[in-house]
């Protein structure tokens, strides 16, 4: 069960948050061995938590979680008393109950990184490689905090994918339900004005018609429209269909360089964090792999990480992969000569982002007259059409 307290501590500071309790009493007795002394405690509405809170852990969860202990763990508090405080005062109930599992499991023997790899849904192979390595080194603390760092860039990099989405497709769906509005109620109630005429222009029985499809067939147009987005939605989940989406994006001219430059900064800012954890080359590219989303550069990325386990340097077997144009490929020629790969992983990375913020702005920028211009140019269209057919009335017998 899921408790909400308020509670005072020994020095009389208020403090409120959440725990979870098999009965309100045993929820008292952990408040009173942590310190603290509750004044009101209720249960969670299970009803309420599912309408207002997800059950899911979010990458921005993840990414406070793992920040949080960076923190705890500088401090100097322990891993399992870092997880029983972040799970009592801060986190929300599908991370509390994480939490809990993960704190269990270290209390019962097991390291930090075999308790995270019960829950792949959540924590990936090079998260989880990355705590093993920094639990073997005695250097968790910096480990989370890279995590923390590389976690934020990829929250920051979905949030702007999202804006740059988010004002075209407000702006495309006004403009169909403009459409819709037009078609179903504005030309239906102007076609008695046409009841009698003949030889109507060509653009007028043009609107007459569409307009009276779209009146006789807008319920299955509207089915057609559900049945669409499901159908898109079930394929989306498809390996085979995904491949196919994935492998046109990198054909499209402006949506490859995105998508690239995408690949490219989970790539190597995944690399850069395994080579400073100290992983093998080999592994690390292996590891850093699994960052790719594209099926089909990460074949690629297979193939050049197979030909480095072969003997060959890492520089050439990358060139060949899309991800790595000229100018870097030369930047990791000096880093493999010099012996400072990680430095020139993490400079790829940022000057990745650099770029890719650019391309987000340029598109935002265009797509924001377009997506007006289209909607103007439609619409517009429609009301001259309707326009000339009323003034075409005196040519017209009716």
């Amino acid at each position: 069960m899921q408790f909400q307290y308020k509670a005072y501590d020994n020095l009389g500071a208020k403090n409120q948050g959440e725990l979870e309790a098999d009965s309100e009493q045993k929820a008292i007795a952990e408040l009173e061995k942590n310190g603290l002394f509750a004044y009101e405690i209720k249960v969670v509405s299970e009803k309420k938590s599912s309408l207002f809170q997800s059950k899911k852990i979010t990458l921005a969860d993840l990414e406070f979680l793992t920040s949080e202990l960076s923190l705890l763990l500088e401090s100097g508090v322990r891993i399992d008393k870092g997880l029983d405080i972040i799970r009592r005062t801060k986190a929300k109930p599908a991370l509390a109950k994480l939490l809990t599992d993960i704190s269990q499991k270290i209390k019962k023997g097991n390291n930090l990184s075999t308790a995270c790899r019960d829950h792949p849904e959540i924590f990936d192979e090079l998260y989880c490689n990355l705590i093993e390595l920094g639990e073997a080194s005695g250097n968790l603390s910096e480990v989370f905090a890279d995590l923390a760092k590389d976690l934020k860039f990829k929250r920051s990099l979905r949030a702007k994918i999202i804006s740059s989405l988010t004002y075209p497709s407000v702006i495309f769906f006004v403009c169909l339900l403009s459409i819709f509005f037009i078609f179903n109620v504005i030309i239906p109630k102007m076609a008695t004005m046409f009841s009698g005429a003949t030889d109507l222009p060509w653009y007028t029985q043009f609107m007459l018609d569409t307009s009276a499809w779209m009146v006789n067939y807008q319920v299955w147009l509207i089915i057609g429209f559900f049945i669409s987005i499901v159908g898109i939605k079930f394929l989306s989940s498809t390996v085979k269909f995904k491949a196919w989406w994935q492998k046109v994006c990198l054909n499209l001219p402006v949506i490859a360089k995105a998508v690239i430059t995408v690949e490219r900064i989970r790539f190597n800012s995944g690399l850069a964090m395994m080579i400073k954890a100290g992983v093998p080359i080999d592994k690390a590219l292996s590891l850093s792999a699994g960052n790719i989303r594209n099926l089909s550069l990460q074949r690629e990325m297979e193939i050049a990480k197979q030909k480095v386990k072969r003997g060959s340097a890492l520089s050439p077997a990358l060139k060949q992969t899309s991800i790595y144009p000229a100018f870097y490929v030369s930047l990791l020629e000096v880093g493999e000569e010099s012996g400072n790969l990680e430095r020139v992983f993490d400079e790829i990375a940022n000057r990745s982002r650099d770029d890719f913020e650019s391309w987000t702005q340029k598109m935002t920028t265009l797509l924001e007259p377009l997506m007006i211009l289209f909607m103007g140019g439609f619409v517009g269209g429609v009301v001259v059409i309707m326009l000339l057919s009323m003034v075409s009335m005196n040519d017209i017998g009716v």
